[in-house]
């Protein structure tokens, strides 16, 4: 089983990297760069020692505004998930703010913030901390009234009761929460760097399409883009392994 886990992706990959190679020699197009166009245009990145440095610059900025907005969104999505009065208060705003596409916000934090990493930090907080917000909101309510009654009855105060019943509880409906907003953020930090910064994946994309239509440097940063994401979806996906988390999901 864990063979044929390993191995399906990977003929996955070779048949589209196959079919990519074949549509471009078939067609002979100059638009679209193949497949050793791209590898060459990775080795030259790595060579120029460009291709980590940009990855750690877009890592740097997920990291910044995810973290931010997990240590915000979590506590407050409790605190609203078991008031009903607060999540009343609070849910029109909420819902008004939360539609609105995060790039929808990239002249209010540019001017805020200028042309830099803080623009970009505040992008990714605002595009994940609605999402997060209302996940925790919701796995609260969905915990049975029994868990908490049971806490009450054995004198569990409002911080035990939180820590020891309700994170546990919510705990697999938040992993699910954390890997959607980590997706959307990651989305987001590219879009941002195409214009309020001048390095990232998404600067490298823009800037070698500027400078001479380096359609293989563009492709390069796509996959690296692509790659990046992949491998941090998966490193959120490791945290369903844990033994207080695996019960919330099926095998």
């Amino acid at each position: 089983m864990t063979r044929q886990r390993l191995l399906l992706p990977l003929v996955g990959i070779t048949l589209f990297v196959g079919a990519w190679g074949a549509a471009v020699l078939l067609t002979g197009t100059r638009l679209v760069p193949g497949p050793v166009a791209v590898a060459r245009a990775l080795v030259e990145l790595l060579a120029h020692g460009l291709l980590l440095r940009y990855v750690v610059a877009s890592l740097f900025r997920v990291t910044w505004g995810f973290l931010l907005a997990a240590a915000l969104a979590i506590p407050a999505g409790i605190a609203l998930g078991l008031s009903r009065r607060g999540e009343a208060a609070a849910n029109p705003l909420v819902q008004v703010l939360r539609p609105i596409s995060p790039l929808a916000w990239i002249p209010v934090a540019i001017l805020w913030f200028g042309v830099g990493d803080l623009a970009a930090v505040y992008l990714i907080f605002v595009a994940s901390f609605f999402s997060l917000l209302v996940t925790v909101i919701r796995a609260v309510r969905d915990v049975d009234p029994v868990h908490r009654n049971a806490a009450r009855n054995f004198g569990l105060d409002r911080r035990r009761m939180v820590t020891r019943v309700l994170l546990p509880a919510i705990l697999p409906q938040l992993i699910v929460g954390l890997r959607l907003a980590l997706g959307v953020a990651w989305l987001v930090v590219v879009a941002a760097e195409m214009i309020a910064v001048n390095s990232g994946l998404g600067f490298l994309i823009v800037d070698a399409r500027n400078a001479g239509n380096r359609y293989d440097l563009v492709v390069a940063g796509m996959v690296m883009i692509g790659a990046t994401g992949l491998c941090l979806d998966l490193l959120v996906r490791r945290l369903e392994r844990l033994p207080n988390v695996s019960w919330g999901f099926s095998s």
